[in-house]
């Protein structure tokens, strides 16, 4: 099976690791000449995306290149500590949640898809399926981010990005002030927005601003940390760290999308961003899910059309993982070999992946709705979550990090 992949970055690399560890001939295209590059700050990967990694065989790489962060912590402006529970995860997984620059992962990933017999093509940008340089291909994926041509070929009435009514602002500070917490995955519920910081190993502090605006800034160059200073002036751990800047990023403004209502097509497909920007801190997981399930059924098509060996196995799971989603696990002998069953399969991985983006898109816009409650909400929020919050968070979260996304053949020597 001839495989084309449309973006290098996290969906992207990830898809070229699964498709040929599942024995297709896979070539990624990238515009970019560096699909790490300084693109972005970091990532946060929780349990389930940890799965996803150990299913590629990039877990341990990725766990060295990042950090871990056991506990998640929201506090109000005023310091007000209104929860604190395990970050990402239950509280009795093995695994805990890893927060790693995106280019470092980006470059994991990257390095284990060449590894797996990828070729990666960068500085050459694809106009979606219609590009002569698939024409070869029995497979298209569409990995190229939430402005997706791919999407747009796919339907030219497919929703377009729109601001969110958020920009993000990414900076590091060190050392870490005094009488902040020494750990953890700290959220400030801010007038302005949401601020958030993450002491990291090396004693410096890594920090994201995310600023409620009705317009994205003129200039996302011109926000630095004398603006982000007067805009959290009133959250006093907040002005602490900002107080402490060493580097601040360009602004990020963010953008939501409506439900994209046709994913895949023939031969076609879209994954992460390109189909489902889901937020919630959950696009990196989510883009590396996709790629795992995706070449899961393609591998069982492909095992049941030619009557090969494989199919489905239920023993067992991914290392660390302490619950199972019940999703089908493709054996070590699975490879795909025929191409007429691809539409099927496309159909079967859309049908298992849309309910739980859906479902995730949901959980963001309400996580994107407290992030912009007015000074009634905010009062609210103190008097009720130090009661609340930590009591039903494992409950509301469960189906989220409860998933694996199953097994891929082993890597061939």
């Amino acid at each position: 099976m001839r495989a084309v992949v449309i973006g290098g970055g996290v969906a992207g690399s990830a898809s070229a690791i699964a498709l040929a560890r599942i024995g297709a001939d896979v070539t990624v295209y990238e515009a970019y000449e560096d699909p790490a590059g300084p693109v972005g700050s970091y990532v946060s990967l929780a349990v389930n995306g940890l799965r996803a990694l150990d299913a590629l065989g990039c877990l341990p790489p990725v766990q060295a290149a990042g950090f871990p962060v056991a506990r998640q912590r929201m506090w109000s402006g005023r310091g007000k500590l209104l929860g604190d529970v395990a970050r990402g995860r239950h509280p009795e997984d093995a695994l805990h949640s890893v927060t790693i620059m995106r280019a470092d992962l980006v470059t994991a990933l990257r390095a284990a898809a060449l590894e797996s017999g990828a070729r990666i093509v960068t500085g050459q940008r694809l106009d979606g399926p219609a590009d002569p340089r698939t024409a070869d291909a029995d497979l298209v994926v569409g990995a190229d981010g939430i402005w997706s041509a791919t999407r747009c070929a796919l339907d030219p009435a497919a929703p377009e990005p729109v601001y969110a009514g958020l920009y993000s602002v990414s900076g590091t500070s060190g050392p870490l002030p005094a009488g902040l917490p020494r750990d953890g995955f700290n959220w400030i519920f801010a007038e302005r927005g949401v601020f958030i910081f993450l002491p990291a190993p090396d004693g410096t502090v890594w920090w994201t601003a995310q600023v409620s605006a009705p317009a994205p800034p003129a200039d996302p160059g011109a926000i630095g940390v004398a603006e982000l200073a007067a805009l959290f002036a009133t959250e006093t751990q907040a002005a602490a760290v900002l107080r402490a800047a060493t580097t601040v990023r360009r602004a990020n403004p963010g953008h939501v999308l409506k439900p994209v209502t046709r994913r895949r097509a023939g031969r076609i497909a879209l994954i992460g961003d390109a189909a489902h920007p889901v937020g919630a801190g959950q696009g990196a997981s989510i883009a590396m899910e996709d790629a795992v399930v995706l070449a899961r059924h393609l591998a069982a098509v492909g095992a049941a059309e030619t009557g090969g060996a494989g199919g489905t196995d239920r023993a067992g799971g991914a290392s660390g993982a302490s619950r199972v989603s019940g999703a089908s696990r493709v054996s070590g002998t699975s490879r795909v070999s025929g191409t007429s069953a691809i539409p099927a399969a496309l159909a079967a991985f859309d049908a298992e992946r849309q309910p739980r983006a859906g479902k995730l898109a949901k959980m963001e816009t309400r996580n994107r709705d407290a992030k912009t409650a007015g000074p009634i909400a905010t009062r609210m929020r103190e008097v009720i979550m130090p009661h609340v919050f930590s009591r039903f968070y494992e409950n509301a979260t469960g189906w989220l990090y409860d998933f694996d996304p199953g097994r891929l053949p082993v890597a061939q020597s």
